[in-house]
C-alpha cells in the first residue's frame, strides 16, 4: 500500500498583541535628556497598561548623540520603537512620522523634554475609558518661562481663537492621549504645514482637556525660538483660517476711503494757496499706502506659496532606519500614502516579523 507524504510544517509564531497604548515622542538634540524621559515614560505606562505599551522615539535629524541613544534603548528593552529622519523635518512633521508607526489602540503623543509630565497617563486612559476621544494637556503654569513667552502665547492663542475656523482651545500644546480612530483620521491628512493641535481639534469627537502645570525643561535648550513660533503661528492661521483673506479687501477699502478724505483735503489746500504745507501729509500718505499694499501682498504670498508646495507633492518626510530591538526594518517607499490601517499593519509587520541587518529605506507620501 503506498501513499502520499505528509509534511509537517511548524506554526507560525502568533503575532504579538496590539499594544493598549503607545507612546509617541519626537526629539531634537534631546541625547543629555532622554534617558530620564525614557525612565520616567516607561513608569507611567507600566502604571497605566502593565506591559501593554510601546514608546516610539523619533530623531528628527539631530546632530548629537540622540540617535546613538535610543538605538541603545532599543537594543535592551523591546518596548523601543526607533524611527530616525534623513533630515531635520521639524516638529509637527517628526510627531506625524512618529504617529504613522505607532500601533497602539491608544496613542500619547508627548515632547521628550519633560515639560509634559508622562504621569499623567494613568489619568488621561481613565478620562479616556470614560468616553473621551481626545484628552488634550491643558497648561495651567508655564514654570521657566519669560513674561514675553508668557504674553506672546497668550496673544497667539487668543488670536487664533478668533481667526480659527474649527475650535481650537487656548493654551493647549500638542500633548495628548488619543484613540485609534482619531490618529488614522489625523493621517488621512495630506498638508505639509501642519499644526497637530489645531488638526485634532478639527476631527471632531468628544475631546476633554487634562489641567497640568508645565515644567521647565530636563536638559538642553528649548527647539522653539522666537522665529520657529512666529513661523508656526502663521501655519496655524493660514491652515485654520481664511479670514486674513477677508481682511485684506475690506483693509483696502478703508484706506481707499481714508484715500479720499486726504485727497479732499488736498483740494482744499491748493484752493488756499498752501501748496508747500500739503508736502507733509502727501509723504505720509505715500508710506502709509505703500506700507498697506505691502501687507496685503503678503498676506496673500503666505497662502499662494502653500497652494504652490502642497502642488508639488513631495513627501512629508523621509526615515533613514526603523529600529526594533536587534532589528533595521525596510520601509515601502509609498507608506505614507497608504491608508492607515495599512499603515498600521506594516508597523505591526515589522515589529513581528522584522529584518535582520541593515537596511536605509525611504518613507514618502
Amino acid at each position: 500500500m503506498t501513499g502520499a507524504a505528509t509534511v509537517e510544517h511548524p506554526p507560525s509564531p502568533a503575532p504579538a498583541p496590539v499594544p493598549r497604548v503607545s507612546v509617541v515622542a519626537p526629539c531634537f538634540n534631546e541625547a543629555d535628556g532622554l534617558r530620564a524621559f525614557y525612565q520616567r515614560c516607561t513608569s507611567a505606562c507600566r502604571v497605566a497598561v502593565g506591559e501593554s505599551y510601546e514608546i516610539v522615539l523619533v530623531d528628527d535629524g539631530s546632530s548629537d548623540g540622540t540617535w546613538p541613544a535610543i538605538e541603545a534603548l532599543a537594543l535592551a528593552d523591546d518596548h523601543i520603537v526607533g524611527l530616525r529622519l534623513l533630515r531635520n523635518h521639524g516638529h509637527q512633521l517628526a510627531s506625524t512620522a512618529g504617529l504613522a508607526a505607532a500601533t497602539g489602540q491608544r496613542i500619547l503623543l508627548i515632547d521628550s523634554d519633560l515639560q509634559a509630565p508622562p504621569e499623567l497617563l494613568a489619568e488621561m486612559m481613565r478620562l479616556m475609558d470614560a468616553g473621551a476621544d481626545v484628552v488634550y494637556g491643558l497648561r495651567t503654569d508655564r514654570a521657566g518661562e519669560s513674561w514675553f513667552k508668557r504674553a506672546s502665547a497668550s496673544g497667539f492663542y487668543r488670536m487664533l481663537s478668533w481667526l480659527a475656523d474649527a475650535p481650537i482651545p487656548r493654551d493647549a500644546g500638542d500633548f495628548r492621549l488619543m484613540t485609534r480612530t482619531v490618529v488614522d483620521a489625523f493621517l488621512l491628512m495630506p498638508e505639509h504645514h501642519r499644526f497637530i493641535r489645531g488638526m485634532v481639534s478639527w476631527i471632531g469627537g468628544r475631546q476633554v482637556p487634562q489641567p497640568y502645570s508645565r515644567s521647565e525643561r530636563h536638559a538642553g535648550v528649548t527647539k522653539y525660538p522666537l522665529g520657529k513660533m512666529v513661523r508656526l503661528a502663521i501655519d496655524a492661521v493660514t491652515s485654520f483660517s481664511i479670514r486674513p483673506l477677508r481682511v485684506a479687501p475690506w483693509t483696502g477699502i478703508a484706506f481707499a476711503l481714508l484715500a479720499m478724505v486726504i485727497f479732499a483735503y488736498t483740494l482744499v489746500q491748493w484752493a488756499r494757496d498752501h501748496v508747500i504745507d500739503g508736502w507733509t501729509s502727501l509723504m505720509v500718505a505715500t508710506t502709509l499706502f505703500s506700507g498697506v499694499q505691502l501687507i496685503v501682498l503678503g498676506i496673500f504670498g503666505e497662502y499662494l506659496g502653500r497652494l504652490v508646495q502642497e502642488a508639488k507633492n513631495r513627501p512629508l518626510y523621509l526615515v533613514a532606519d526603523v529600529r526594533h530591538g536587534r532589528r533595521l526594518h525596510a520601509v515601502p517607499a509609498a507608506f505614507s500614502s497608504l491608508p492607515p490601517s495599512e499603515q498600521q499593519a506594516l508597523s505591526l509587520a515589522w515589529r513581528d516579523h522584522g529584518q535582520s541587518g541593515s537596511a536605509s529605506s525611504v518613507i514618502g507620501r
